[in-house]
Parts: C-alpha cells; structure tokens; sequence
C-alpha cells in the first residue's frame, strides 16, 4: 500500500519554534476558534481518494462522490456488523499544480487548467485489509470508468502543521490563508507539501456565510 507524504522530516523533538500541540483524538484535532492558528501534529491516516482537475466546483465533485461515499459508508456497515461503532469521515480536500505549487492563493492567482486536486476521506483504523478491500471494491463499482480508475486507499502522512478555522464562503478564504501563512512565517518555518481543507460543514444545507472549513498546511523548519 502506498503513502503520500507531506510530512516535516525532522521529528517533532528537533526544536520547532513554536509548542505543537498533540492532539488526544480526532475531536480535538479537528477544533478550533475562527482566525486562530493551531500548531499540531498530525499522525498518518488511511484515506480513500480520487484525483481531480481544473476548477473544482459541482461538476467536477459530482460524478466523483459516489465513489468517496460508497467506499466509507460500506467500511462503516462491514464493521458494524462485528461491533464496531464509527462514523463517516469529513469531506477533505488537497491541492496543488502542476508546476508544483501548493499555496492556494497562488494556485488561485494562476491558470485554472494547472490545477490538481484530490478529495478524500479518512477511514477508520479499526477497519482490516480485506474490509478496505472489498469496500474499495463497491466504490469503483459506483463510478464511471474515467473515474473509477483513481479510486485508491492511500496512507496521508503530514505531521508537523499548521491549521485554522474558517467561517464563511469557499470564495472568501483568502484574508484566512494569508493569516494562516503569516503565522507559519512569524513561527521561523515554511509551508511544505499540500494545502490541505478539511470541510466541517455541508454546502448544500448550510448557509454560505456558516460554513465551516480548517484550512491547514503541513510546515518544516528553514533549511
């Protein structure tokens, strides 16, 4: 099984300039007060992804999501039925282009046709190979041939990052990046690997101006 890494590759004992907290579960990792930066360290996860390009939006997410949900709600039935409660994880999002950036305002200031994503969601540790498996299985199934091919469970290893809460629409996220980077710079590190969104509310049943997104960035120290 392979692993995408976003990870700092100094330890958290190697002298951050700033305390990063450890999270004592996935609440705790996932709170957070509007326009406050965290500093956490995240462990490594299971995520079933499927990639994506150009501008994001309901054309693009659409026929991508049957196979997302397919995947994570049928992992949650298999494991039910031996006991073991858990829930559907959060709508993620990872992005980056094709020459490599990962800074969404500069992704967002460049050309559309450059832009690659990924969604995922994180699935339950408690899950076995075969239940990953068969659940992936059902997901593919869920989706058209163009799509069912990227379809995949990755491990996400990001470890040391930086994140804060965002309020409001999708659109009006760039006064939160620039925050969120400005922090990452006055704490002495750099942005590496992917911008990372975590999507805490539902567009489709939460007003614009109540959404809830952490936005979130994987940090190293200076060379």
């Amino acid at each position: 099984m392979s692993a995408l890494s976003s990870a700092d590759p100094e330890s958290p004992a190697a002298g951050p300039a700033v305390p990063f907290e450890q999270p004592v579960d996935r609440a705790a990792e996932l709170a957070g007060r509007p326009g406050v930066v965290r500093f956490l360290v995240v462990p490594a996860r299971e995520f079933v992804l499927i990639d994506g390009d150009g501008p994001p939006g309901p054309e693009a997410f659409a026929p991508r999501m049957p196979g997302l949900y397919t995947t994570a709600w049928t992992l949650r039935f298999a494991l039910k039925r031996r006991g073991v409660t858990t829930k559907v994880g959060l709508l993620e999002g990872f992005w980056w282009t094709l020459d490599g950036q990962t800074d969404l305002e500069a992704i967002l200031a460049g050309d559309p046709g450059t832009w690659r994503w990924r969604l995922g969601i994180a699935l339950p540790p408690e899950a076995t190979d075969d239940e990953t498996a068969a659940a992936l299985e059902a997901g593919r199934a869920k989706l058209a041939e163009p799509f069912a091919v990227s379809l995949r469970t990755t491990t996400v290893v990001e470890g040391r990052v930086a994140q804060l809460l965002h309020v409001g629409p999708y659109a009006e996220e760039r006064a939160s990046i620039a925050r969120l980077h400005e922090a990452i710079s006055a704490a002495g590190l750099v942005p590496t690997g992917w911008h990372h969104e975590l999507y805490l509310g539902d567009p489709g049943r939460t007003a614009p101006e109540r959404l809830k997104t952490l936005l979130r960035q994987p940090v190293r120290s200076h060379a």
